[in-house]
């Protein structure tokens, strides 16, 4: 195994088949920047004339990871993609809507004055927080998914 190397070579005998120890953590900023992005596009999408913006924007925040190959508008113009870190696919719509909840229970807290913007803060500070302190940078959506964000120049997906 080469110093460094992030794969397990097989014991004697054993499958031929790699897998990876763990993926390095994506860069924070870059995360933060891709998902600003993607609340931009919530925003513009809220515009929308009566509640169809509503129920549209919470529909994409569900679904955005699940798009392109893991990748939402965001995470696209940064270069960054969400992956399954068991199985070494890319995100599908089901782990999008699991690992984008939390963030779309903020969203629906956001509608109701004072205590729901104190939810609202409070679980984005907790997702922020855990992005910035968790070693692979998994927050509450991605241990509930088994996803991880990565930059696309680590992860070369086994079925793409």
């Amino acid at each position: 195994m080469k110093e460094g190397s992030a794969w397990i070579e097989p014991h004697v005998g054993e499958e031929t088949r790699q897998e990876p120890l763990a993926y390095p953590k994506a860069n924070v900023l870059h995360r933060f920047i891709a998902k600003f992005i993607d609340l931009l596009i919530v925003a513009a999408i809220y515009e929308l004339p009566l509640r169809v913006g509503f129920l549209t924007g919470l529909t994409y925040l569900l679904l955005a990871d699940g798009f392109g190959g893991g990748k939402s508008p965001g995470k696209r113009l940064i270069g960054l993609r969400v992956v399954l870190t068991g199985n070494r696919r890319i995100c599908s719509f089901k782990e999008s809507i699991i690992r984008n909840f939390p963030l779309a229970l903020a969203y629906l807290f956001f509608f109701v004055p004072f205590v729901g913007w104190l939810a609202t803060v409070l679980l984005s500070a907790v997702e922020g927080l855990l992005i910035i302190g968790n070693g692979q940078g998994l927050r509450v959506g991605d241990e509930l998914a088994g996803t991880q964000v990565l930059d696309n120049n680590v992860f070369h997906p086994s079925e793409e």
